[in-house]
Order: structure tokens, then C-alpha cells, then sequence
């Protein structure tokens, strides 16, 4: 089926081109460019996907880059600190297996016309999770 975000949130002025685009019911084109963005280390791809029905936009992170910024926040928090080791532990995935999540940097979940938090988080999203997306980010202006 075709899916897409179009029209989210009041005053959203789309921050790239636009690329709404199709794919099977298995999330296959999702789980490729998860698996270009997990091979070639890039952090330059941005996505807008719906997930359990929040709208999260932002540039996608290969998982390793992701968990090294998540655990980098928490070593600066007295009180979570002792939880940074968890998220730089390195979890092989097989060759043969494909990404599983998307892991968002820079991103934020949009609410009408508010994108939380303002500055950018990280979020991981599973795969399979994401009923509807599009290539690109929302951004948004006072204007």
C-alpha cells in the first residue's frame, strides 16, 4: 500500500523534497534503507515515519552511532550515568540478518505545530512499527 505524512501539524513546512513512496506489506524498502544507513555509516538520510499513532522526523543513525550519542547523554546525568554502559555494549547482529529499528538522531516527535523536544532526540523505532512514512523532515518556523 502507498503511505505518507502529508498534511502533519499546523504551520509544518516540509524540509526537503518530497517522496512519498510504496512498498510491499512487509516494510521492505524501510528494512533498505535501514540496512544502507547500518553499512555505509551515514547519518544523512531523514525520515518521517507514524508509529503507534506519534509522528517522529529526524535523520536516521546507523545503531551503533545511536547507541554511542544515548550513552553519551546519560554520562553527563548524575543520576543515570550508571546506564550509559548498557546502550555502548556492542550487539552483533548476524550478516545475514536485516536491521530490525530505525534509530533516529536530531529527531522530534511532532504535535500540531510543535516539535518535541526542540532540540532533537533519539528515538528507536521498530520496523515494523511504522504504519505509514515518508522520505524527509518537517521543520518548523514562527511564521
Amino acid at each position: 500500500g502507498r503511505a505518507g505524512c502529508a498534511g502533519v501539524g499546523g504551520g509544518g513546512r516540509f524540509g526537503g523534497e518530497a517522496a512519498v513512496l510504496a512498498e510491499d506489506e512487509s516494510g521492505q524498502t524501510r528494512g533498505d534503507i535501514a540496512e544502507m544507513v547500518e553499512s555505509e555509516s551515514s547519518n544523512q538520510m531523514s525520515l518521517t515515519v507514524v508509529t503507534g499513532g506519534a509522528v517522529i522526523t529526524g535523520r536516521l543513525a546507523p545503531e551503533a552511532t545511536w547507541r554511542e550519542r544515548v550513552a553519551e547523554v546519560l554520562r553527563t546525568s548524575d543520576r543515570l550515568s550508571p546506564f550509559a554502559d548498557a546502550f555502548v555494549r556492542q550487539r552483533d547482529r548476524p550478516q545475514d540478518q536485516s536491521p530490525t529499528h530505525l534509530h533516529f538522531h536530531l529527531a522530534r516527535i511532532l504535535q500540531g505545530s510543535l516539535g518535541i523536544p526542540e532540540t532533537g532526540g533519539m528515538y528507536r523505532v521498530a520496523i515494523r512499527d511504522v504504519s505509514a512514512w515518508t522520505v524527509g523532515d518537517f521543520s518548523y518556523s514562527d511564521q
